[in-house]
């Protein structure tokens, strides 16, 4: 601890021995500073935030979402401080006044680049911040044109939104009115071509895709049609064997005799066949014997009493309609084979023609489709300009207009001057304690002995006469004189400052 103090003392004293020098360079220091800081130019800033409304309940109807308007006001706020806008600003503004040439234009716009941010604050608040620092003007006239800048930079954001983004609307329905009107000639050809070619190959209309799934669909329908048929026949044959087993004549009791026998005797024998057996079977052999004994005795007997029976006129009215139906089968299986043998025939004879149909198609249903989404988003596209010219999907507040800047934004002058004294006195002191470690002095008895490792019996005092004590005492009050005017100027600076600001304000 002992030797930390005995350091301190030895470095004070050094510095005190060079304290002249050390001042000078102090005030050179401090003048240089401070000279560079009074040539650079305040900046002003000028803010302002806007509040963006995206909510619309008709504009989500139509497809007009609050995600998609997010992302094109995102888009807009990115490509806001473009060079195209940001040449708008130059020639808004009086930055424009000394613009001569495009070389001029260039730097006028990579300068105000930098002085122009946009910045989002959450999803529907914007901030833009617009900057001016030009040594050619003065404070004031920084100020106006920051401010100016800031609402040049409002009216681009509502003009890139509003009338830009209607301009763009009207230029695309433009360009889907023109791409309809080519999609329409171009479908109005390949209908004719398509009407004509119908014309000559009726068949073959529709293509070979076409010509074959018509092909299948009639062989479908074959199949159909001829599984009904074998039902319709099956069940005519079963009706058939109910006729049969069906007497046409019920006898009234006490009517016997052997007409009656006979009837009864037939009905039998019909029974019998309608159960399948053939006529080698002794049942049958049996019943045709019977009824041919029942023939004999019954064709000198006079006609049985009767009526007619309802159950066979019915069977008769079902056969005839089972019949027809049939018919009816038979002549619309006969019609499917005929149109698939023409279909298999016209397939066979012009393949060139199928091929020619399928193209001939296809075009005309590509043609079709795009021409019907065309339209589709011509509509939708002209809808959603409408909501956006009526509605306004988007609405605009300014929450904080710009307002012309008091008190400038940088440099921070009174810091910068506050620093340079630090750094002027520091600068001063070590230099003057940098000397001192170059010299063969030494400041203390202790430093002495530690160096040469000779032990110290003692050390001599300086003694100042009359006029050496009046004239250290003078020049200690020129170096406090040069001190205090180190300081006087620091202040003096100090309120220049601050009486420009107030002047601003």
């Amino acid at each position: 601890m002992n030797q930390l103090l005995e350091e301190l003392r030895a470095g004070i004293w050094a510095v005190w021995n060079r304290r002249w020098l050390a001042l000078a360079i102090a005030w050179g220091v401090c003048l240089l500073g401070w000279l560079a800081i009074a040539l650079i130019p305040n900046k002003y800033e000028s803010e302002t935030r806007i509040f963006v409304q995206l909510d619309d309940v008709l504009a989500e109807q139509i497809g007009i979402g609050a995600a998609s308007r997010a992302r094109d006001i995102d888009r807009i706020r990115q490509t806001l401080i473009s060079s195209v806008n940001l040449e708008k600003v130059v020639r808004g503004t009086r930055i424009g006044d000394s613009v001569t040439s495009p070389t001029d234009m260039e730097a006028a716009i990579e300068q105000l680049t930098r002085d122009v941010e946009v910045v989002s604050e959450g999803e529907n608040i914007f901030e833009i911040t617009a900057s001016s620092g030009r040594g050619d003007l003065s404070d004031r006239e920084n100020a106006e044109l920051a401010q100016v800048i800031a609402q040049q930079m409002i009216d681009i954001f509502r003009e890139e939104n509003l009338g830009g983004a209607r301009g763009d609307m009207q230029d695309s329905i433009e360009f889907l009115n023109q791409q309809l009107a080519d999609r329409e000639a171009e479908l109005a050809a390949a209908e004719d071509r398509r009407l004509a070619f119908e014309a000559e190959h009726p068949e073959l209309m529709g293509g070979a895709q076409a010509i074959a799934a018509q092909l299948a669909a009639t062989r479908s329908e074959l199949r159909s049609v001829e599984a009904d048929l074998a039902a319709a026949q099956s069940a005519l044959a079963g009706l058939d064997g109910q006729i049969a087993s069906t007497p046409r004549v019920l006898v009234t009791p006490g009517s016997g005799g052997p007409q009656a026998n006979l009837a009864q005797a037939q009905a039998n024998l019909a029974a019998l066949r309608a159960r399948g057996l053939t006529d080698e079977h002794p049942d049958i052999v049996a019943a045709e014997r019977t009824v041919a004994n029942m023939r004999e005795a019954a064709q000198g007997a006079s006609a049985p009493v009767g009526t007619n029976n309802p159950a066979y006129t019915t069977l008769q009215t079902m056969r005839v309609e089972r019949q027809s139906n049939v018919l009816s089968l038979q002549s619309r299986a006969a019609a499917l084979r005929s149109e698939i043998a023409s279909i298999t025939a016209s397939q066979a004879r012009e393949p060139g023609a199928a091929a020619e149909a399928t193209r001939i198609s296809r075009d005309y249903e590509v043609l079709r489709e795009q021409y019907d989404q065309l339209l589709q988003d011509r509509e939708e596209l002209r809808l959603r300009g409408q909501v956006e010219t009526e509605r306004s999907a988007v609405q605009f507040e300014v929450v904080d207009p710009p307002t012309t800047p008091r008190v400038p934004a940088a440099p921070n002058r009174p810091l910068l001057l506050f620093g340079v004294l630090i750094v002027g006195l520091g600068a001063g002191a070590g230099t003057a304690y940098a000397l001192s470690k170059l010299g063969s002095t030494f400041a203390t008895a202790s430093q002495l002995e530690r160096n040469l490792g000779l032990p110290v019996i003692g050390t001599i005092s300086h003694t100042f006469t009359e006029a050496g004590r009046e004239l250290r005492a003078k020049r200690l009050k020129y170096f406090a004189a040069g001190v205090g005017g180190l300081g006087i100027m620091f202040v003096v600076l100090m309120g220049v400052e601050f009486v420009q600001r107030g002047m601003m304000a």
